[in-house]
């Protein structure tokens, strides 16, 4: 399926800052609003700058340090970060630190150069589904919202939404559903849903499934139709 991707088989590269980079969903797999990719630091890094897009980043896993256009930052699994183009910033410390990092092409301008983030209070979706909040306009990303969804178990309706999203699931087991064709779903992999590809999520599992989203244009991640355009109800 060309909207899934099973991320624990793709292949990292070690850049010369000392950190590997695993690319997930970019303009090469038909992604062309952003990059996402996996990145793990064995220790310090060199300087990191990205002067033509926007990042958002969550750490999966490990602690460290990072210095953010001049600013100490502690990290800690569950963290995320916003880093605006054209921000400096660099690990100082890791202790096994991995982070999923998705960068926006075409930023609109940011209201702040970064902003590291813990998640705020559960908010409803459709179907009984949960979310939490991390990097949005409100925190100087202007062009995505970033977020935590909590899927129970159980297939909701179909349905689309009017923005472009990648997906990474942190936690469970469960499918994709598109166009009749399905593809598993757990821990590491990958989904690239453009704007109003009629999808399902379904968690196949007997607790929560956790996934983290990243969608262009900002907005509610509650904002979902069903496949006649009618809004999804919750």
């Amino acid at each position: 399926m060309e909207h899934w991707l099973e991320g624990s088989e793709a292949v990292g590269d070690l850049g010369a800052d000392g950190v590997e980079t695993t690319p997930l969903f970019d303009a090469a797999r038909g992604c062309d609003v952003f990059e996402q990719r996996l990145l793990s630091f064995a220790g310090a890094s060199g300087e990191r700058r990205d002067d033509g897009r926007d990042e958002v980043l969550y750490v999966l896993a490990g602690s460290g340090v990072a210095a953010v256009d001049g600013d100490l930052h502690e990290l800690h699994e569950g963290a995320a970060v916003f880093v605006a183009r054209g921000t400096p910033w660099r690990v100082e410390e890791a202790d096994g630190l991995r982070a999923l990092s998705v960068l926006v092409n075409e930023p609109l301008p940011a209201a702040s150069s970064h902003a590291v983030l813990g998640a705020g209070a559960r908010a409803g979706a459709t179907a009984g589904r949960e979310f939490t909040l991390l990097a949005t306009p409100e925190h100087g990303c202007a062009s995505a919202t970033q977020f935590v969804g909590y899927i129970p178990p159980g297939r909701a309706p179909d349905h689309f939404h009017g923005y472009d999203e990648v997906v990474y699931v942190l936690a469970g087991e469960g499918a994709l559903h598109v166009a009749g064709e399905s593809a598993p779903l757990r821990a590491g992999s990958a989904v690239h849903l453009p704007a109003r590809l009629v999808h399902c999520l379904e968690n196949r599992g007997d607790g929560e499934m956790t996934v983290l989203g990243v969608f262009r244009p900002a907005g509610s991640p509650a904002e979902a139709y069903y496949p006649d355009g009618a809004a999804a109800v919750y």
